[in-house]
């Protein structure tokens, strides 16, 4: 990414870029930086492109036209699917050739880095995966935007922040902002305004509902439940992350058994510290046989829905009150 920013300072750009991963708050920085810094407003020579079955014929005969009184032309491709699949051949055989005063703008979700595409990208371009930032580097981003602000945060409160929020960058820009007007007057950021301030996450409340779960607080359990369909989370998806939550527990469980502290752990799962913070002391109270069994309840849960035995709002319902 270091790379994109070189370029937008010295304005020599490359041909073609691509930026993909699932960290969407990236992706959408770096791609605004660079429409603003090869064609800005401009109009007249940027062209927008996205989904599945474009015609590559017009994007090349836009690709071969000279800008109109400007110096570039820009062609941004967002979800196109080219880099997943066959499809692509004539763009591939096109990028040497084309102009220095056209650039491409990919903007993808997913790639597949053996595609014919993705090596021409690499080739005449530069290809940048946007991917999840890690605990230090979400709180050194964080932290320095509310240095910005005025405002202070110790590591103990910023964890409590990121442990609330997650780690999408947009949400966590969002209950930044949220925070910073809150402390209106005041420079140090305590646990009491994360508290009071921050919205907890989709995956914070699973987090509360598969406590509740297996410490048979059936009320807790079925009022989370409900929050959550209330933000129009679909049952599968709710079913999903609840099954996903045991099977995080067992394995902080097994790593811990190993003797493996809270970072050994994180660098062996892939998960920042402070959701393995969280998790381990659920890890501690929970049997390993108790973990089990509501791993094999999500999957017997998952098959009835599937099977049509059961609604899939039902089969999560008897789950939390462990009716199977």
């Amino acid at each position: 990414m270091k790379t994109i920013l070189q370029d937008i300072k010295s304005g020599e750009f490359k041909k073609v870029y691509l930026l993909y991963g699932e960290e969407a708050f990236l992706k959408k920085s770096y791609k605004n930086q660079l429409k603003a810094a090869l064609t800005g407003d401009d109009t007249m020579n940027y062209h927008y492109f996205e989904g599945k079955g474009l015609d590559l014929g017009e994007i090349i005969s836009l690709a071969d036209t000279m800008p109109f009184f400007g110096e570039r032309r820009l062609l941004q491709i967002e979800d196109s699917g080219l880099f997943k699949g066959s499809g692509a051949d004539p763009l591939v055989e096109y990028l040497p050739r084309m102009p220095d005063t056209t650039c491409i703008l990919f903007v993808e979700s997913e790639v597949d880095k053996r595609s014919r595409l993705y090596k021409a990208v690499k080739a005449q371009g530069y290809a940048a995966e946007m991917t999840r930032q890690d605990e230090k580097q979400l709180a050194a981003w964080a932290g320095a935007i509310l240095k910005r602000a005025g405002r202070k945060i110790t590591a103990r409160t910023m964890e409590r922040f990121l442990a609330k929020t997650g780690d999408d960058m947009e949400n966590i820009r969002m209950e930044l902002e949220k925070l910073i007007s809150y402390t209106e007057g005041r420079q140090v950021i305590t646990d009491q305004d994360v508290d009071d301030i921050c919205t907890e996450q989709v995956t914070g409340k699973i987090f509360d509902m598969v406590s509740a779960i297996v410490n048979r607080r059936t009320r807790q359990a079925m009022d989370l439940y409900e929050d959550l369909l209330t933000l129009k989370e679909p049952p599968m998806r709710i079913l999903f992350l609840i099954a996903r939550q045991f099977n995080q527990i067992l394995q902080v469980k097994e790593l811990m058994a190993e003797g493996l502290g809270r970072d050994g752990i994180a660098a062996k799962l892939k998960l920042p510290a402070f959701v393995v913070g969280k998790t381990m002391p659920q890890a501690k109270s929970f049997t390993r046989e108790q973990i089990l069994s509501y791993v094999s309840l999500c999957v017997d849960a998952e098959e009835a829905v599937k099977t049509g035995r059961l609604e899939d709002r039902l089969a999560v319902e008897l789950l939390i009150t462990k009716r199977y």
